[in-house]
């Protein structure tokens, strides 16, 4: 992932399996989710970095 990257993320195991969110520079939620495993969670939380929905990206 970019190191200039305008967003953060956070992965967190639960019962069910692993949850997952992007935060923007003010830490606000911009997408989350949940997964059944850890890998599954991290690609979901690289595919909305890399391809983020239109209202979440930024341009320079």
């Amino acid at each position: 992932m970019p190191h200039d990257s305008p967003f953060a993320y956070s992965l967190s195991q639960s019962e069910e399996g692993w949850r997952w969110s992007v935060y923007d520079k003010d830490g606000v939620t911009v997408a989350d989710g949940a997964n059944a495993s850890r890998d599954a969670a991290q690609a979901a939380v690289e595919r909305t970095l890399r391809y983020p929905p239109p209202e979440m990206r930024t341009f320079a």
